[in-house]
């Protein structure tokens, strides 16, 4: 007997039930970038390795370990991504749209990484990524923090999420500050673990992000990067701070939080929660101007953020929020009879011509009325229409409900699209006052 053939491990799928709750958040997702004024792109899933190598670095866990990598028929090295950060400026700086010009832009799908898979972690996840081009004051900082507060609050999960917040400085100050901090790590050696001495050489900022408790007194007494800042670093840093005091969104100063990549410069900062375990990062960002011409282009000013849609997604408190109970399908229809078959069919089409909105699922293996009646319940329908051959010869149709206890209707086929097209405006108005006093809710949670 053969083995049933399983998905690979860490690439899961979403199953009918709970693809409502993902199209949900994607819906108030592209509502609050459309607010903004941010425009979508569309990246390939497969990128040259050596983009990869020139943005990440050939010394990060990422690039020696996490990527799917693999040689094609021409011999070329390519890569499944494994971020999306350096396929969207690829794509910028391949098509001219950084030449004197501003972009707000977004994009959405898989990434891809071979890592040990656990809870909120996966070798296949979704991400969503911003990115903003050619803008080098706080404000646009300030506006992508505000942004994301937005999105929480509409998601409901505000109360979930902290902010954390810090600045880098310049590339000059954070390389100065990188020599800084190697020495002192050089005189604590007997108190790191082996990733951190590993580290000490390619990438020394990222030993201050260490979750190893044993090391936590040696990393709470680093020199802290803030103090050997700038004027101009500094006043970048206040003027995004004094946006979100003036905007009532509360923040904490990270000292320790960190990227550990040189091409980032000034703000940084992660959206994290205590819901999640050990993966209680959410969404991370930050101001990354040096990339921009590590891959090739001139000069210019770059911050994003990026967001794992299978941590937000385990936020949401959607098993008791009715707002997802939602219909799969608003009416099902029942056809007993040849003639039925054939006039039901027609019928099914002309409901869906005149009323756009109904979901309507259509008996399609026969059977008696019993059987399709129960076919007809399990669809999760508030409606039954039906349609045998008596009705047939009499042009009408019955409609059943199936979700109160309301007596059979019988009507004309006219009647019955006035019947439903009322049914459905009906749940829509009430859906969305539901909507509305949810966000109401939120708003006043937020302001308490």
């Amino acid at each position: 007997m053969a083995v049933n053939i399983q998905a690979i491990r860490g690439m899961h799928d979403v199953l009918p039930e709970q693809t409502p709750l993902w199209q949900y958040a994607e819906r108030i997702i592209r509502e609050v970038l459309s607010s903004y004024g941010y425009s979508e792109i569309r990246l390939p899933i497969v990128e040259k390795t050596e983009l990869f190598k020139r943005s990440i670095g050939e010394v990060t866990d990422i690039v020696e370990k996490e990527m799917y990598t693999f040689d094609d028929r021409n011999g070329d090295s390519l890569t499944l991504r494994p971020e999306g950060t350096a396929g969207c400026l690829r794509a910028c700086l391949e098509h001219g749209l950084l030449h004197h010009q501003t972009h707000r832009l977004w994009y959405y799908g898989p990434m891809y990484r071979h890592e040990r898979p656990q809870k909120g972690r996966y070798r296949q996840f979704i991400q969503l990524g911003v990115e903003t081009y050619g803008m080098s004051g706080p404000d646009i900082d300030a506006e992508l923090i505000l942004l994301m507060h937005r999105l929480w609050q509409k998601l409901g999960i505000r109360e979930k999420v902290r902010l954390q917040l810090n600045s880098l400085g310049t590339i000059a100050e954070r390389l100065a500050y990188r020599e800084i901090l190697v020495a002192y790590f050089q005189q604590h050696k007997d108190g790191l673990d082996e990733d951190s001495l590993r580290r000490l050489d390619t990438n020394p900022l990222r030993i201050l992000d260490s979750k190893n408790p044993e090391m936590k007194d040696v990393i709470a007494n680093a020199p802290e990067l803030m103090a050997y800042l700038g004027i101009d670093s500094l006043a970048h840093f206040k003027a995004i701070t004094t946006t979100l005091d003036d905007l009532g969104v509360a923040y904490e100063i990270n000292p320790r939080l960190v990227r550990g990549l040189d091409y980032y410069s000034k703000t940084v900062f992660e959206w994290v929660t205590d819901e999640l375990g050990s993966q209680g990062t959410v969404c991370a960002g930050g101001r990354y101007d040096g990339l921009i011409e590590q891959l090739g282009g001139k000069a210019n000013h770059a911050v994003g953020f990026a967001m794992g849609m299978e941590r937000l997604l385990a936020l949401i408190d959607w098993n008791t929020d009715s707002l997802f109970s939602s219909r799969a399908v608003d009416a099902y229809m029942i056809r007993v009879g040849r003639k039925a078959e054939l006039q039901g069919m027609y019928f099914a089409e002309t409901l869906r011509d005149k009323i756009p909105a109904l979901k309507l699922q259509v008996s399609a293996d026969g059977g008696n009325f019993k059987n399709q009646f129960k076919k007809a319940d399990k669809s999760g329908a508030q409606y039954a229409i039906i349609l045998g051959d008596d009705e047939v010869e009499r042009e009408e149709i019955a409609i059943k409900s199936l979700r109160e206890d309301i007596p059979q209707q019988t009507m004309t086929q006219v009647q019955a699209i006035d019947f439903l097209q009322g049914s459905i405006k009906s749940n829509k108005q009430l859906m969305d006052g539901y909507t509305m006093s949810l966000k109401e809710k939120n708003s006043n949670k937020t302001r308490s």
